[in-house]
């Protein structure tokens, strides 16, 4: 796609650029220059800058610039959502974030027009080639350690989540309050967009790191940011995301849809695939209350089954089914230690777990195995039937 080409496919787009720059004097004017030749429309948020920046784009007629009346440092999370507030009231769709620091080549934003054209409304993010020489080390482990972690909040694998060169759909980001102000809001606004249903995707791009590449980027500040928001991010993960997406699978329709798309035609393996399910099973009815979903995916992560199939079947044990897996449970453990279970069905509750743990929790141990193993041996006798692998 020829620069010309690419201007005119991102006017038809309804797409700008949006560069934050924060004390960039050295590159920002030439990665302007770079983006003009395939964009029109330009929006720069100058962050505060204190060193000649302001001087360098205030008379500028070919680019939209953003400056905060304060002129404080607000940090790169605020400066998009502010340009992406700004893009909206102009008009436009999609937005395309580039850095100012001149770690990217215009080049590539072809890559993105075409990506979009084929998969309109996600949000997609260059990937870069972390082995390629010259890659900081810090930035290959910070890479990896927030692709885990996207995985974990969302299900969804990314070869790069923190590359800031990126397509945004900005009317899918409507209502969606981020709360992120600098380097963490990157890893955020996928995490709560993922949880829209908005697909994330990578497209391949280049990328240098010049040795006297202006970046602010403070690692134990910002690392510290991070995992906070981690953590919040797992907590809304397993308290509403996940119940959630488990809610609607579980509904008849989709339930159907998901067997046929995950089990008989994934690619995985018979027995792979019969373990998840088994696994899953298995922690369903585990006397691990509250606890069952997390322990499921621990398992699943160490023994590398699929996660999405074992956090679907470890919610099977709802609420109707609650006192018939407790009574089991009783019974069972009552068996295991020759005491009698004096209860029934009807009051099967966690007054009687409490007057009979030791008996319940063998019992639920054993029962739960016994579920795993015969959950487990039942998919694959059904994938040997209707799959071939």
């Amino acid at each position: 796609m020829t620069p010309e080409i690419c201007q005119t496919e991102l006017q038809a787009l309804r797409c700008c650029v949006v560069i934050p720059t924060y004390n960039n004097e050295r590159t920002i004017e030439s990665v302007i220059a770079e983006v003009h030749r395939y964009a029109k429309d330009i929006l720069v948020v100058n962050d505060g800058s204190t060193d000649t920046t302001h001087a360098r784009l205030a008379n500028r007629t070919d680019i939209k610039l953003i400056e905060y009346p304060d002129a404080m440092n607000r940090g790169k999370g605020y400066a998009l959502r502010t340009a992406m507030s700004e893009a909206q009231k102009m008009g436009f769709k999609y937005a395309i974030t580039i850095d100012a620091d001149g770690q990217h080549f215009a080049d590539d934003i072809p890559t993105f027009v075409e990506a979009i054209k084929e998969h309109p409304n996600c949000l997609i993010i260059g990937a870069r080639n972390l082995r390629s020489d010259g890659m900081p080390q810090k930035n290959t482990f910070a890479n990896k350690f927030s692709n885990f972690w996207f995985k974990v909040d969302t299900g969804q694998t990314l070869n790069d989540t923190q590359s800031g060169f990126r397509l945004y759909p900005l009317d899918k980001m409507n209502g969606l309050r981020l709360f992120s102000p600098r380097y963490e809001f990157e890893v955020e606004v996928i995490v709560r967009m993922a949880w829209r249903d908005v697909q994330v995707l990578n497209v391949p791009i280049k990328v240098i790191y010049p040795e006297d590449r202006v970046t602010h980027f403070r690692p134990l500040r910002d690392f510290g940011r991070i995992s906070i928001l981690n953590t919040i991010l797992l907590c809304g993960a397993l308290l509403w995301f996940y119940p959630r997406k488990i809610a609607q699978l579980l509904r008849p329709k989709n339930f159907v849809r998901f067997i046929d798309r995950h089990l008989i035609h994934s690619h995985e393996s018979n027995f792979s695939l019969a373990a998840s399910v088994g696994v899953g099973c298995m922690f369903s009815v585990m006397p691990i209350w509250g606890f069952q979903l997390v322990a499921a995916l621990a398992i699943a992560y160490i023994l590398k089954l699929n996660k999405l199939l074992v956090a679907i079947f470890s919610n099977l044990s709802q609420v109707p089914l609650i006192p018939f897996i407790i009574f089991t449970s009783l019974w069972i453990g009552g068996k295991m230690l020759n005491r009698p279970t004096l209860i029934s069905i009807e009051n099967a509750d966690m007054q009687a777990v409490g007057d009979s743990l030791l008996q319940y929790v063998l019992g639920g141990i054993a029962l739960a195995i016994a579920i795993g193993i015969t959950s487990t041996l039942f998919t694959y006798a059904i994938l040997r039937i209707f799959r071939k692998s």
